[in-house]
């Protein structure tokens, strides 16, 4: 496809239906690393370049993903977004690549996939670690090919459509896991792009908390401020939801009359952003036998992380080591509430 004049990444976050008075957001402004991020976006504006988009949950990954669409020579095509991790995996080859009448039980008619919905545009495959490997294969053939055959179909369709894919996980560890594939995610990562954590560009949350404000204000007929004490609280608070977080703490200021406990209540939040546990009460006493039952949880757990990090959670291995089954070390990594490495935020 010939390329249009590459338009700025902004365009893309312009309020969806809103009031003209609302500029587009301004996520590709303020730090440094979102200014490159504006910059390749437009680099790569009048190519087909697949894109791999990384990053905490809730960093604007979609954002990201939509000026990556709106300033490409597809714009004007359909975006079309699916959620590898919102879909049952059964369910999940037919919602992609749809299915022919008779497929399967229930499938009483011919189904066309998401990729034929975003033929001559963009589709954007959210949180990609979560499809299954079967599945990875036949992905990897449509980016070689551009062809596919529907779910219980043996012709060929051909389509013409840009790949976006995002994760919040270690791609990395799951291909050393065995979970994804090493081809797909050479062929996926052509072009990467790492969204940084709004606590690492907190220069930029008065800026985006103004934007919501107007928003919100448009939307539902507010007229909120934001004093400079609820500014500072919103800018040390530490967002682990990242810009949706912000984005719903500024929606709750604008439409609940007591909008503003809801800034305050930050105040009282933890430095990870987690309410602090609170102390027992002094007049509280506990037995003996609860006190032996409590630390024995907490050896069971400590010994269990111990064995899981030096065994770098192989899990086969760690139950072996402690001579439990795989179903009863898998119980008891939930009771404890570990994770594994590769799962704890990038």
């Amino acid at each position: 496809m010939s390329a249009g004049h590459p338009r700025s990444a902004h365009r893309a976050l312009a309020q969806d239906g809103g009031s003209d008075r609302i500029d587009p957001l301004p996520l590709f402004d303020g730090h440094p690393r979102m200014q490159t991020i504006g910059s390749i976006i437009e680099s790569i504006a009048d190519t087909d370049t697949t894109v791999l988009i990384r990053g905490e949950s809730g960093v604007g990954k979609d954002l990201v993903a939509r000026a990556v669409h709106a300033a490409s020579a597809r714009r004007e095509g359909p975006f079309v977004k699916v959620n590898c991790a919102a879909i049952p995996q059964g369910l999940l080859e037919s919602e992609l690549f749809g299915h022919e009448k008779g497929a399967f039980t229930g499938a009483h008619r011919r189904k066309p996939g998401q990729f034929e919905y975003a033929n001559r545009g963009t589709i954007y495959l959210d949180e990609i670690a979560e499809l299954p490997l079967a599945l990875q294969a036949k992905l990897l053939h449509v980016l070689q090919d551009f062809r596919f055959s529907r779910l219980g179909g043996h012709g060929l369709i051909d389509i013409d459509t840009r790949v976006i894919a995002a994760t919040n996980q270690n791609l990395e560890a799951a291909m050393a896991r065995g979970e994804f594939r090493g081809d797909l995610y050479y062929r996926l990562n052509v072009v990467e792009i790492r969204v940084p954590p709004l606590r690492e560009r907190r220069e930029e949350i008065p800026t985006l908390a103004a934007w919501f404000l107007a928003k919100f204000n448009a939307q539902y007929g507010r007229a909120k401020q934001l004093s400079p004490e609820t500014m500072t609280l919103l800018t040390e608070y530490s967002w682990s939801g990242n810009v949706r977080e912000l984005e719903n703490v500024i929606r709750r200021l604008v439409v609940l009359t007591d909008g503003e406990q809801t800034v305050e209540a930050l105040a009282a939040r933890g430095p990870n952003g987690h309410a602090p546990v609170p102390h027992p009460s002094p007049v509280v006493t506990e037995s003996l036998r609860d006190i032996a039952r409590r630390g024995a949880r907490e050896a069971e757990r400590k010994a269990l992380a111990e064995v899981l990090e030096r065994v770098r959670w192989n899990r086969a291995e760690a139950s072996r080591i402690l001579k439990v089954s795989y179903k009863t070390l898998l119980n008891k990594i939930c009771e404890c509430g570990l994770t594994p490495p590769s799962r704890r935020a990038l």
